[in-house]
């Protein structure tokens, strides 16, 4: 790989024009659906990887990550700036969420030096996809609350249950899975975090049909999974410490404020020319309330930019608590919600019977719109973001749980 050759950090307007040079010459222009691919097909997935590689091998993969993993060991500042350059080429976008940007990072800060140094760099080449296992059927919000077992039994640990809403599991190697290893303690002290092979016998893979037709959501099922004890992320019994870097990581990532995405990341409302295209392919690009509606959307993605900056500045500097990372998570969701309303509204009626692919984008522009609710969900409910926001950003008193100190055994309905 191409990397910095002094003690000294690369400058960021150096890295910047060495990395626009690069691009040009290395990498295809920007396929047109590279921000809008619901449904991956294996050819894209495999397509991603040879991206990634690409990378790798200029010397741009995994900016932010450390070097003996893999990565170049440079700041976010420099991420941004490749992020900003590589905009109008072709980028392995579908593994930023959540292999690079969550599942990776949480590996970084709680892995073993051995799962380290076997993960990172298999991720950074391209080799490696990963997934979450957190969410399960019955759960809903209480993550804490969740009922997949890991039992050990002599030198290894047996899995079963169930997990849901996994996006990209059917193209996984491994999944990072929260279980229970303990019953008789209260719920958020008695869970492990285990990486799981996703193709290990007795682990079953189903995906699930969308509103828009896409499959890209996932279940799991365990059936009597056994992994090594070197499968534990983290320690034993101490998996909520490593799901809360999991959750920061995530909640960092859907709000479009990770370091360690590969290009700039796909994100519902970050760029307005989908808006600007609509309303000239719909002969609207001179009425004054469209042109208000395209005005005011790329005000809010530069405020976005600028929260993003400010909340992750505040907390690398300390000035701010981690959890304000949920301010950065609850203004994407809102930002994402007001710019599908605005396709909708430009696209009239036109919405609901365009196709998806028409020569107008009205079609897109419905079927968009019927995802419009996933930013609620996605990266922990914007109710959730809220709660995190109050209790752990202002102060607030956290709301009252009956089960919280009560071991999980005695919880009614907790098996």
């Amino acid at each position: 790989m191409t990397v910095p050759t002094t003690p000294d950090l690369e400058p960021v307007d150096h890295f910047r024009d060495r990395a626009r040079h690069w691009l040009a010459n290395n990498l295809a222009p920007a396929p047109p659906n590279q921000h809008g691919e619901a449904d991956k097909s294996e050819a894209s997935w495999q397509r991603a990887k040879q991206v990634q590689r690409v990378l790798y091998d200029g010397g741009f993969a995994g900016i932010c990550f450390p070097r003996e993993y893999g990565g170049l060991g440079l700041t976010p500042e420099h991420q941004r700036a490749f992020s900003e350059e590589s905009r109008a080429y072709e980028m392995p976008l579908a593994l930023n969420i959540p292999t690079l940007t969550i599942c990776a990072a949480t590996i970084l800060d709680t892995g073993s030096e051995t799962q380290k140094r076997t993960h990172l760099p298999a991720v950074l080449r391209g080799e490696e996809l990963l997934v979450q296992f957190l969410s399960e059927p019955r759960g809903g919000s209480d993550l804490a609350g969740l009922t997949t077992r890991a039992e050990r039994r002599g030198d290894t640990w047996v899995l079963n249950g169930a997990k849901i809403w996994s996006s990209g599991a059917y193209a996984a190697d491994y999944g990072l899975c929260l279980a229970r290893t303990d019953w008789k303690v209260p719920k958020h002290a008695g869970l492990t975090m285990f990486l799981v092979p996703v193709r290990a016998p007795g682990v079953t893979v189903a995906r699930i049909t969308q509103v828009d037709g896409s499959r890209e959501f996932c279940q799991e099922f365990f059936d009597d999974v056994v992994l090594p004890d070197d499968a534990v992320l983290g320690e034993v019994n101490g998996g909520w410490e490593t799901a809360k870097r999991q959750l920061l990581h995530e909640r960092s990532a859907v709000g479009g404020a990770s370091p360690y995405a590969s290009g700039a990341q796909a994100h519902s409302g970050r760029d307005v020319s989908g808006l600007a295209e609509l309303a000239r392919r719909t002969g609207q690009w001179h009425d004054p309330r469209v042109r208000e509606d395209i005005g005011e959307a790329r005000a809010l993605n530069m405020v976005h930019d600028q929260l993003i900056t400010r909340v992750t500045g505040g907390i690398a500097a300390g000035a701010l608590d981690p959890a304000a990372g949920s301010m950065v998570r609850l203004f994407s969701a809102r930002n994402s919600w007001l710019q599908a309303d605005m396709a909708v509204r430009i696209a009239g009626s036109a919405a609901a019977t365009g196709s998806g692919a028409d020569d107008a984008g009205t079609g897109q522009a419905g079927q968009d719109y019927l995802m419009r609710q996933a930013w609620s969900l996605a990266g922990g409910s914007t109710e959730m973001a809220r709660n995190i926001i109050s209790e752990r950003v202002l102060g607030m008193p956290r709301e009252a749980a009956a089960d919280r100190d009560l071991p999980f055994d005695q919880v009614e309905c907790g098996r």
